[in-house]
């Protein structure tokens, strides 16, 4: 019989069976006992420490990490099943200042580490295994790094500070409710309902999705954007006046281990693509008889009615493309139903979007998606397995390099929706469907590569503009004319979505990270043409970028790969796919 999947809520109880009780209790006085033997070995500490003992120290710090991972993960996934609720609150408040102590009481590890002359450090580096270059990224802080008391300070600060304040920021928009007439009736939605309807085939819809959105975000913009201020200035503080960064980006790059040079290059050559996209949408307008296309026409659908999928069916069709690649991807995607880590409902107070959590080696990782039956949430389920399935392929590395580097933390939750789209324009015949299914494609491109390019882009200006103290109606002016330079004349943009950078949580949780995205989807773009020509002999090669974790470089993992990321042609390359599926949709006949 076949096996069946419901839409339900996850368990965590393979990190806590509850918030109270015994384990708790043992995991918190393991924690303990685990810091306090790690802080006893701190007068041991020498360049001349021999390596065995070395290994036994680093041996402690792992096993306080996997702790803190533990706790952290349960507390933080909690909060996201209802970010109103008290206990889960309150719980998460008392677990960051818990771990906040734990890693001040540990950090003297670290600093010890980073303050070796070279020749000292690789002989310890030389008997650490696989946590190698776990070490050799905190060698990379090296300028960087303050006193002890100092390092100890800024972690207090941050989790009183700023982590609590983008909190609060999460807690304001996650209660926001939206209000939209559809058909006659009138719904209260959540922002994940509403969004929804962006692919409405109605213009009049989308457009008041849009309106509807930002009229909430602009309501609550001073708010917003004084959060903003904070974490910026926050920001600038630290990693300018404190630590002495060349630039507020250098901070992401240099822990993503990717040059700020390689960083530029990727966000320059995006910048001389948007002719690509601009083109697209002036077809796109024409496809959907509209004069020009407004941004609230950017993901519109271009059949009449958008087919709706029913979530079982979603999980076979997009296990199912798995299994077409490689019946490993399959097996490792499964784990995550049948360990009960996914929470699929739509319910008020649920954190909005989706991500992939994943916690600890070997354990299958917590997934959240808020699935309402679209195409796109069909599409967001394969890319979240997909983050899944790179961490349980990196499952035999340390709990300190299993998790893979933010540049390629992207490949296979892209790659994983590139196979799903495969397999959905194999399998349709119908000429319109196959067009839709391009299209939509080309609009998911559009918002993985370019609009993340332009969010970081964004960013670097909008540091800048704070710091010069500029008000937030000059940074929602900017705003504006980052959308006119992506879109030029193509596509007609409205004066409410100036509020838009209030509403991307990623610019207040973590500073220019999304890039990453753009860097990405590029990547997998090079991968995929590399599929196409070589077909299942690239299997292996595939899957052992994934293995690899977060235990080398990136740029080692992708030069073993035959890519070069200093190159603008590389880049380029992944635009020319692009180019490839406009030319392919554009000779479609309707």
């Amino acid at each position: 019989m076949a096996e069946t999947f419901a839409q339900t809520r996850w368990t965590l109880k393979a990190l806590l069976p509850a918030y109270t009780g015994p384990q708790l209790t043992d995991n918190l006085s393991q924690l303990e006992e685990t810091l306090g033997d790690l802080e006893s070995a701190r007068s041991r500490l020498s360049p001349d420490l021999p390596a065995a003992e070395f290994v036994s120290i680093l041996h402690r710090y792992e096993t306080v990490s996997e702790l803190a991972h533990r706790l952290g993960a349960y507390a933080a996934l909690w909060f996201t099943e209802n970010t109103q609720d008290q206990d889960a609150l309150n719980f998460k408040g008392r677990i960051d200042q818990l771990l906040a102590q734990a890693s001040n009481r540990m950090l003297f590890f670290s600093l010890w580490f980073k303050s070796l002359d070279d020749a000292q450090a690789d002989r310890l580096l030389a008997a650490s295994g696989d946590v190698r270059y776990y070490l050799e990224s905190l060698r990379r802080f090296k300028p960087y790094t303050l006193s002890e008391a100092e390092e100890q300070i800024i972690t207090l600060k941050d989790v009183n500070g700023i982590d609590a304040l983008v909190t609060v920021y999460d807690m304001i928009t996650n209660k926001f409710e939206f209000t939209l007439e559809v058909d006659g009736e009138t719904k209260k939605l959540t922002r994940d309902a509403l969004g929804a309807y962006v692919r409405h085939p109605s213009p009049d819809v989308r457009a008041a999705v849009y309106r509807e959105l930002y009229r909430v975000y602009a309501e609550h913009s001073t708010l917003l954007a004084q959060i903003y201020n904070f974490r910026v200035r926050d920001w600038h503080a630290e990693a300018i006046q404190v630590r002495h960064y060349a630039e507020p980006i250098s901070v992401r790059n240099l822990g993503n281990d990717i040059p700020d040079a390689v960083t530029d290059t990727l966000l320059s050559v995006s910048r001389a693509n948007n002719h690509l996209f601009q083109r697209y949408f002036t077809l796109k307008a024409k496809w959907l008889g509209l004069p020009k296309l407004r941004r609230y026409d950017i993901y519109a659908p271009l059949l009449e009615a958008e087919k709706e999928y029913d979530y079982n069916d979603s999980v076979q069709l997009v296990l199912d493309s798995f299994r077409d690649f490689s019946p490993v991807l399959a097996d490792q995607a499964r784990r995550v139903f049948v360990d009960g880590h996914i929470d699929a409902e739509v319910r008020p107070g649920k954190r909005g979007g989706a991500f992939c959590y994943g916690v600890l080696p070997g354990v299958s990782p917590w997934v959240l998606v808020n699935f309402a039956n679209r195409a796109r949430d069909v599409a967001t389920l394969a890319h979240e397995l997909g983050h899944a399935i790179h961490a349980l392929m990196a499952f035999d590395h340390s709990v300190l390099t299993f998790h893979s580097s933010l540049p390629l933390a992207e490949t296979a939750s892209t790659f994983a929706e590139m196979l799903l789209t495969d397999r959905l324009l194999k399998a349709e015949t119908d000429v319109a469907v196959r067009r839709d299914l391009l299209a939509g494609k080309i609009d998911d491109a559009y918002a993985t590569v370019q609009r993340q390019a332009y969010f970081t882009l964004f960013e670097r200006e909008a540091h800048r503009m704070v710091v010069e103290n500029r008000s937030a109606d000059e940074i929602s002016a900017h705003y504006q004319a980052n959308l006119a330079e992506q879109f030029g004349e193509a596509v007609e943009v409205a004066d409410e979505f100036k509020w838009e950078w209030v509403s991307i949580p990623h610019i207040y949780h973590t500073p220019f990270y999304t890039y990453a995205y753009s860097f990405g989807q590029l990547l997998v773009l090079a991968l995929y043409q590399m599929y196409r020509k070589e077909g299942k002999a690239f299997v292996p090669r595939y899957l052992k970028i994934l293995s690899y974790g977060g235990s080398e470089s990136p740029t080692r993992i992708l030069t073993e790969a035959g890519i070069d990321i200093a190159s603008p042609a590389f880049w380029q390359g992944g635009f020319d796919v692009i180019k490839g599926w406009i030319d392919e949709l554009e000779n479609l006949e309707a």
